[in-house]
């Protein structure tokens, strides 16, 4: 089979019952190499992958699969740009059969109930003054506030900035937000950042309010502590995985 090693990486969007991503791939790969590096954002063993591609403005799914697919390379099937791949797992037992935690019943204990309780973390600050309930909070509050903005200004976050999210490096994106945000608790500014993948907290908006524009759990808002500039590129397939040639 003719090597098609020159090729570009290509932006395709991987779905899975467990993930969502956009990521690159190169169409020089092979069957077996695009599954191994599929295996850590799927959570599937590549034995027990099934893949299935949909090409951009096609409603019909297309199998990606052969007879020795350690020679067989994806280009094959000639991916375009954000064309959905589509990754299933061949044993009933994994992820595709765990329901989504938020279909989880949780209990949640009235306001009430827990300020009325002795032992608990409320109750230790009310009785020693701690936080809020502190008689010089706002003093404190005012140097918090006045950190923050220095924080800010010293690790030159602003609008369109690139940037990383610490401690998880892997989260990268663009600041589109600096500014206070009276519906989340707490003193000072905070930093709205839109993810390149799906692995925020919302769309930009907190509270019904928006902040800025971006698709569901693209946003997250942040500490400036959190929050790393500089000239970050996006993650392909194969970030991280150390030498691209070895599998």
């Amino acid at each position: 089979m003719a090597t098609l090693a020159a090729a570009r990486d290509i932006p395709i969007l991987i779905r899975s019952p467990a993930a969502c991503s956009e990521r690159r791939v190169n169409p020089s790969w092979t069957i077996s190499q695009l599954k191994a590096r599929l295996e850590p954002i799927t959570g599937i063993a590549p034995a027990l992958q099934t893949l299935a591609v949909r090409q951009p403005q096609q409603q019909e799914m297309t199998a990606i699969s052969a007879a020795d697919e350690d020679r067989t390379e994806i280009g094959s099937w000639s991916l375009l740009a954000y064309a959905e791949l589509h990754v299933a797992s061949t044993d009933p037992s994994s992820a595709d059969a765990i329901p989504p935690l938020s279909s989880v019943p949780k209990y949640e204990m009235p306001v009430e109930t827990y300020s009325s309780l002795p032992a608990t973390v409320l109750a230790y600050k009310k009785t020693h003054q701690i936080g809020r309930f502190d008689p010089h909070a706002p003093e404190w509050k005012e140097r918090k506030a006045a950190d923050l903005w220095k924080e800010i200004a010293e690790g030159r976050i602003t609008l369109g900035a690139r940037c990383i999210l610490s401690p998880l490096t892997t989260r990268r994106g663009t600041v589109a937000y600096v500014g206070l945000i009276p519906e989340i608790p707490g003193v000072g500014p905070w930093v709205g950042v839109r993810l390149d993948e799906p692995a925020g907290k919302n769309d930009g908006s907190v509270g019904g309010k928006r902040y800025f524009e971006c698709g569901p759990q693209y946003g997250v808002f942040v500490r400036p502590n959190r929050v790393d500039v500089g000239n970050w590129t996006e993650l392909g397939l194969d970030e991280g995985d150390g030498d691209p040639d070895e599998i």
